[in-house]
């Protein structure tokens, strides 16, 4: 398996296509904006990186504030970090992976996902040729990266290890932060837990000749998902449908003009220093938006993809209770 141009971009025209309906999106809304409805926090995975440039361009183009949303992000290190903060209260909303979401549920928390953020899955586990490392069996014993024991990246890395018939004990997981290539480039690490972002970066940077194995091959469902605590979802329900909103708009505008957002990434973003990375991040990160099911709006899910997840992760035994989506999906 080789990576060096595994993922083909959808044109811009198509992009718009899957955006039918959703005519004006990519307005900044200033001279719509609605009367204030409330606050707010988002919980996000990560820090303020380009492949979220969507977000992070709020203070200039107003997407959520032309629905009545003051939009506030609060960075973190992995899915499972977001959860923790919505759970804490120091945030409404969590920006987090379907594992995060299904083990948070299994501990008995009270969660709802109101909008599939990318309903494709974008993980994989990369290693350089020269470590001889082609199959997930060939993992074992090896030192992997991750991007925090939080995140999805290890929630991916488990479902390709349990694929298998490894476990986590049977692997050093080592974790290397968001740049998580330099340790493989380094010799640190004998793979690394990623996305195709991540990935997409690594080798613009350099890392020369890898295998890619991708955890979709394993299990295909959504990659990120927004999740509230049934209590804010009750309380809050219109102004999380407002948020929405105005996310799906800043979607639609990144979908619609991937070039504008590839600069105001510089601008936004830590990682934004180089413009011909934030356009392939970006355009990455469109084609991974894309519904599931052609023809739905954007942050449709897919329930029957997310019940086989549900399935998969207690088969494999990383949650011990039956999980129906249905009972804890609620798109707004």
């Amino acid at each position: 398996m080789h990576s060096s141009n595994q993922t083909s971009f959808i044109s811009r025209r198509s992009l718009l296509g899957a955006c039918a309906g959703l005519s004006g999106l990519a307005m900044t809304g200033t001279s719509m904006a609605v009367p204030l409805q409330g606050k707010i926090r988002l919980a996000g995975w990560s820090k303020p990186i380009s492949e979220i440039t969507n977000i992070l361009v709020e203070p200039e183009k107003g997407f959520f504030k032309a629905n009545g949303v003051e939009l506030a992000y609060l960075p973190g290190a992995g899915g499972g970090d977001a959860i923790r903060n919505i759970l804490s209260g120091q945030a409404d909303v969590a920006f987090t992976d379907p594992g995060s979401f299904f083990m948070a549920l299994d501990k008995g928390e009270k969660l709802v996902a109101i909008y599939d953020i990318y309903p494709q899955n974008v993980f994989n586990v990369v290693s350089l040729k020269s470590s001889g490392i082609r199959k997930p069996a060939d993992l074992k014993g090896k030192k992997i990266g991750v991007y925090s024991l939080a995140s999805g990246t290890r929630q991916n890395l488990l479902v390709m290890l349990h694929q298998a018939g490894l476990k986590e004990s049977d692997v050093s997981i080592v974790v290397t932060g968001l740049l998580n290539f330099a340790p493989l480039m380094q010799g640190q690490v004998d793979a690394t837990a990623a996305t195709d972002t991540g990935l997409a970066v690594g080798l613009r940077k350099g890392i020369g000749d890898v295998n890619v194995m991708q955890v979709s091959d394993h299990l295909n469902m959504s990659s990120d998902m927004f999740v509230v605590r049934e209590e804010v979802f009750q309380q809050k329900k219109d102004l999380l449908k407002a948020f929405v909103k105005g996310y799906r708009e800043s979607a639609a505008w990144m979908m619609a003009n991937p070039e504008e957002a590839s600069v105001l990434a510089s601008k936004y973003a830590i990682d934004g220093t180089r413009r011909d990375i934030n356009l392939y991040v970006i355009r990455l990160r469109n084609a991974s938006s894309m519904p599931a099911v052609q023809g739905q709006p954007l942050g449709s899910f897919d329930m029957a993809a997310l019940q086989k997840g549900a399935d998969a992760y207690r088969a494999l035994g990383m949650v011990q209770r039956q999980i129906k989506v249905a009972d804890v999906v609620v798109p707004l």
